[in-house]
C-alpha cells in the first residue's frame, strides 16, 4: 500500500474525535486506545472501508474482524437473531471484557467475518472507542492496532512502531491496561461455547449461562 501521513493527537484534544470521524467517514482506518490495547478500526457497514483495514495490518482476509458498539442496544444492528440472553450478557458486563458471537446481521458486510455467518461484538470500557463509534453513527470493525503477527501495543508510540505510514491518524490516550483479552462466548450454538477464557470469568458467566461448554 502507498505509505500516507500518520498524524498523533492526543484523546484530550477537542478536535481529536472531530479528525477520526472525517476520516472514518472517507473509508480510511484510525488507531485508538481501548480498555485492553490499542485498537485500529473502519466504519463496519462500508465494505471497501473493512477491505482497506486488511491491507493496513497485512491481515489474512480469512481472518474475522470483532465489531466494537457504542451502547447495548447497538447489537440489534449488527446480529440478526439476539437472544434474551445476550442482552442479560450484555446488561450485566458491558461496557467491558465480554465478545458475544451471533448471527451476522445483513447490513454486516461479509468483510467483516471473513465470509462466515456470524459476528464477533463487544462494547469496550473506553470513551475513545464509544465516542468514535457515536461520531460516525456507526459500529466500528476494530482489532489490535498492529501488523498482522507482531506484538499488539498498549501505547500510541509502538503503534507509531508498527502502523506509522499506513493509517492517517493515531489517537493518543495514553498507556492501555493490556495484558487481559475479552472473554469471548459463542451464543449462535446450542449450548453456547466458551471460545476463550479473558477479562470475564466462566463463574460469573456461569450464572447467567449454566449450560456454558468450554
Amino acid at each position: 500500500m502507498s505509505p500516507v501521513k500518520t498524524r498523533v493527537m492526543p484523546a484530550d484534544d477537542p478536535q481529536a474525535i472531530h479528525h477520526a470521524r472525517r476520516r472514518l467517514r472517507s473509508g480510511e482506518s484510525v488507531a485508538f486506545p481501548t480498555d485492553t490495547v490499542y485498537g485500529v478500526g473502519a466504519h463496519a457497514f462500508r465494505p471497501e472501508a473493512v477491505a482497506a483495514l486488511y491491507k493496513v495490518k497485512n491481515r489474512p482476509t480469512s481472518k474475522a474482524i470483532p465489531i466494537l458498539v457504542a451502547r447495548v442496544e447497538d447489537v440489534a444492528r449488527v446480529a440478526r437473531q439476539v437472544p434474551a440472553i445476550a442482552w442479560e450478557l450484555a446488561e450485566r458486563f458491558w461496557p467491558g471484557g465480554l465478545t458475544l458471537v451471533l448471527p451476522r446481521a445483513e447490513k454486516v458486510p461479509p468483510e467483516v467475518t471473513a465470509g462466515g455467518d456470524t459476528v464477533a461484538i463487544r462494547c469496550p470500557d473506553h470513551p475513545v472507542p464509544l465516542a468514535l463509534a457515536d461520531a460516525i453513527g456507526a459500529p466500528l470493525a476494530a482489532t489490535s492496532a498492529n501488523l498482522s503477527g507482531q506484538a499488539s501495543p498498549t501505547t500510541a508510540r509502538q503503534v507509531v512502531a508498527q502502523l506509522g505510514g499506513r493509517v492517517p491518524l493515531i489517537i493518543d490516550g495514553g498507556e492501555c491496561p493490556g495484558g487481559v483479552p475479552s472473554t469471548v462466548v459463542d451464543l449462535s450454538t446450542s449450548p453456547p461455547r466458551l471460545l476463550r477464557a479473558g477479562a470475564v470469568s466462566a463463574r460469573e458467566l456461569r450464572d447467567l449461562l449454566p449450560d456454558l461448554a468450554d
